[in-house]
């Protein structure tokens, strides 16, 4: 392994490990404010004042920042697949705090995230060496680059304008698709920003070019978008669910972007490409084993005085009586005379 790509592995292990914790300790924050107010699911930002999501949140920033400097040691394609390792902490974690049982199929799954990611570190590409934010700019402004970003834009935008207010709350790839496909662009301009730190920190200052800036903004306002539909996830749907698809998705679409980019697998051996893509295809499988085995959320009680009748039905008859209809399990109607007012006057 190049010595590099160990800083970035070592730096992405305490990633996981922070940002595994904080899926947790933000989902407990999401149920307790959900219980006095609207859930974030439903568009609510009662959360904001939970102090349970904020510890959460501390910690998943903790987490990034690790993975933050990992990116500026490691490339993209090794870095990002092993965020698995935080879907084990998770596992197990929610095993304790969430009650979510963590099954002997769940520790199987464990080790084929374990497995696949050491393949992954194994055979992973060198990061190339980069002099100026200049140089990043030219990858970024490619024409197969610009193909792929200009696309991600305009598929997000129709899942934040079109599918989300329909589909968000019933389909769970509505919700994730955003966060993963923004959070390519994510990684790609933390990577860059990652780097002018670096070559400014080495004496050469990269704050005095436009470029870095762009980058700037454009990692602030993924990382927004980014967290705020994950919240949404988070609240709407089950964290064994969300978590690995979420994690299948944002690698796909990460290593991809990454790929086109920096073009990460410009002179590795065909035996090297595929055994990081079996590795990846393993760590898949592990994530789809591991929360396929984990229990169900159960389900959040809004209102304690919900009838527990699927459907009440009323009616009008034509001398001005009203009837009611209460329609339970597919059985015969019965119908309640419900005396007018002025019965008895």
């Amino acid at each position: 392994m190049y010595s590099s790509n160990l800083k970035g592995v070592i730096l992405a292990m305490v990633s996981s490990a922070f940002i595994g914790s904080s899926f947790i300790i933000k989902k407990k924050g999401l149920r307790k404010a959900g219980v006095n107010g609207p859930r974030a699911g439903s568009g609510g930002y009662g959360y904001l004042l939970e102090p349970l999501w904020w510890i959460g949140m501390i910690t998943m920033i903790v987490g990034e920042i690790a993975n933050f400097v990992a990116y500026i040691y490691a490339p993209a394609v090794l870095v990002t697949p092993l965020g698995a390792l935080s879907i084990i902490v998770s596992a197990v974690l929610a095993h304790f705090m969430l009650k979510e049982k963590l099954q002997k199929m769940g520790m199987v799954g464990c080790l084929l995230c374990i497995v696949g990611s050491t393949v992954i570190v194994l055979h992973a590409p060198e990061e190339q060496s980069i002099d100026s934010v200049k140089e990043i700019w030219e990858l970024a402004t490619q024409p197969a680059f610009l193909l792929y970003t200009a696309s991600a834009v305009a598929t997000a935008l129709v899942l934040i304008l079109y599918c989300s207010p329909r589909y968000g709350q019933t389909n769970i790839m509505v919700y994730i698709g955003i966060c993963s496909i923004i959070g390519s662009l994510t990684v790609m301009s933390i990577k860059a920003i990652g780097i002018a730190i670096e070559l400014t920190l080495e004496g050469q200052n990269q704050a005095k070019y436009y470029q870095t800036w762009i980058f700037a903004m454009v990692a602030i306002t993924c990382i927004i978008t980014q967290l705020n539909y994950l919240n949404k996830a988070l609240d709407t749907f089950n964290t064994a669910h969300v978590s690995p698809i979420y994690y299948a998705l944002f690698t796909s679409f990460t290593m991809l972007a990454s790929a086109i980019m920096f073009k990460d697998y410009s002179g590795q051996s065909a035996s090297s490409i595929v055994s990081e893509l079996c590795g990846f295809i393993t760590v898949l499988s592990g994530t789809a084993v591991l929360h396929s085995t984990r229990d169900p959320d159960p389900p959040l009680l809004t209102d304690l005085y919900t009838p527990l009748s699927p459907k009440v039905s009323w009616y009008i008859q034509g001398n001005g009586e009203l009837w009611k209809q209460k329609d339970e399990d597919g059985s015969s109607p019965s119908f309640i005379t419900i005396l007018r007012q002025d019965h008895f006057k």
